[in-house]
């Protein structure tokens, strides 16, 4: 089940949907309603009382496992009357007006306890309808008022509601240059809260797919000839989906909506050696506050000259360990890998996925204590236009100089006590809330510092997840 929240999150739901039904649509073409459609969407018999819904058979009426939230009425309000409309029950979209003003105390405490118990009675019948709810997905921005703010709130009652069911979270971190200048103070205050009530957190960096759309689009443009970029081929591409216009952000909504659909290809298609969606925690963060997974996507596109045989498997295995493929500005060779994961589509043998893991071994640093820290999955069905695709996911102490920054960004604020008259005006935020994210942050990165001690003293500060 996906829940989205503030402008960011629903702009890249907006784009997770559009894809997801044109990768389901390449799959299935023979109209029935499957096991793979039903991870992502309801068929609603509309003709039954109710509109019941219908478990098997033709496709009728798919409504999306889904509940959109935002505190201003434009991205909403264009879902409703745009061509994924039908997609969503009027009752799936809660907005209020104003928004949030850049503000995440007014998102957290101001709108969090106004649409607490519309967002829970959304959330309930949503899963109510769910046979077996394996996950939540809740994609976000970091730097607004909205998504940090009444976005960690959604997710604390996610975890105060279903305590049993993983939560994953997707965060867009802003730029240094980013234009809401209080975004250092909303993505820090947003940062504790993802420690403490998130499993899993997929951070992307805004710069990151500024860097990757600028990639492809130069390659596009320059390709030599018999080696141009299939523009409907590209990782950024929408083309193929319900929506024909693009939008501004478009390309970049399209890389993180590519990063969801193959974290859940495992579960939804069939494979060889497949991955539920609870497995990435259990087997990829070995103390509980140390979520935080590096993501990568390989290829990023597809050659447009079917003479040029396609990427060697082998290079694409690399290419998932390089800088210029990673949603989050790091360098995890130089810092080390706590576990990885390698989510596999397409025509791979298991031999050959077996092969590159040793080929790679010993250039990437894993800690001395899980250097078989590797879990894989083989989905057999491919992404569109697509041979073969490769996502991976590292828990790397890399992510502790994405953290540093942030910290520093903040700190420069807060020294001056600059802009907390705003914050500190909101019923139920003290300046208190100011210094326990810094101390969380903080810690945070002194326990993967700590990782990467030689003899790492003192152990047990790292609690063991239970």
């Amino acid at each position: 089940m996906t829940t989205l929240v503030g402008q960011c999150g629903n702009q890249v739901g907006c784009r997770f949907w559009d894809l997801a039904l044109r990768e389901h649509a390449h799959v299935n073409q023979t109209g029935v309603y499957d096991e793979a459609l039903s991870s992502f969407f309801r068929n609603v018999d509309q003709r039954r009382e109710g509109g019941a819904d219908s478990t098997g058979g033709r496709i009728t009426s798919l409504k999306a496992r889904a509940v959109l939230v935002d505190m201003e009425e434009g991205v909403l309000g264009e879902i409703l009357q745009g061509p994924l409309r039908s997609l969503f029950n009027s009752t799936q979209l809660i907005s209020d007006v104003s928004g949030s003003g850049n503000n995440w105390a007014v998102g957290h405490h101001t709108y969090g306890l106004t649409y607490r118990e519309q967002i829970v009675d959304q959330v309930r019948k949503a899963a109510e309808h769910c046979d077996c709810l394996q996950c939540f997905f809740l994609i976000h921005s970091m730097g607004g008022g909205t998504g940090s703010g009444l976005g960690t709130f959604v997710l604390k009652l996610l975890e105060e509601e279903f305590p049993e069911v993983c939560r994953i979270v997707t965060s867009v971190y802003p730029t240094a240059e980013d234009d809401v200048i209080t975004s250092p103070y909303n993505s820090v205050l947003a940062m504790k809260e993802l420690t403490e009530h998130a499993d899993c957190v997929l951070p992307v960096d805004n710069q990151s797919l500024v860097d990757i759309v600028g990639k492809i689009q130069h390659m596009s443009n320059t390709g030599k000839l018999g080696c141009t970029i299939k523009k409907d081929c590209t990782i950024i591409s929408g083309q193929g989906g319900v929506v024909k216009v693009e939008k501004p952000f478009d390309a970049m909504n399209n890389i993180v909506a590519n990063l969801l659909l193959n974290i859940t290809s495992s579960a939804r298609f069939e494979g060889s050696l497949n991955m539920d969606l609870n497995e990435i925690a259990m087997n990829l963060v070995p103390f509980p506050r140390l979520h935080y997974l590096v993501s990568s996507l390989t290829p990023l596109y597809t050659l447009a000259d079917v003479n040029i045989p396609p990427r060697r498997l082998d290079q694409m295995f690399s290419d998932a360990f390089s800088k210029e493929h990673q949603l989050i500005r790091a360098d995890p060779k130089h810092n080390l890998y706590l576990a990885c994961a390698l989510m596999l589509r397409g025509n791979v043998q298991l031999s050959d996925l077996r092969r590159n893991i040793e080929r790679l071994k010993p250039t990437l640093p894993f800690v001395p204590w899980n250097q078989e820290g590797w879990k894989t999955s083989l989905c057999s069905v491919p992404p569109v236009c697509h041979s073969h695709s490769l996502l991976a996911l590292a828990n790397n102490t890399c992510v502790k100089s994405t953290f540093f920054e942030l910290r520093e960004r903040f700190v420069k604020l807060y020294r001056r006590k600059a802009h907390l008259h705003h914050y500190l005006a909101v019923d139920g935020m003290e300046l208190a809330g100011f210094n326990e994210a810094l101390s969380s942050i903080s810690d945070l990165i002194e326990d993967y510092t700590h990782l990467e001690s030689p003899l790492m003293p003192n152990a047990p500060r790292l609690a063991i997840a239970t």
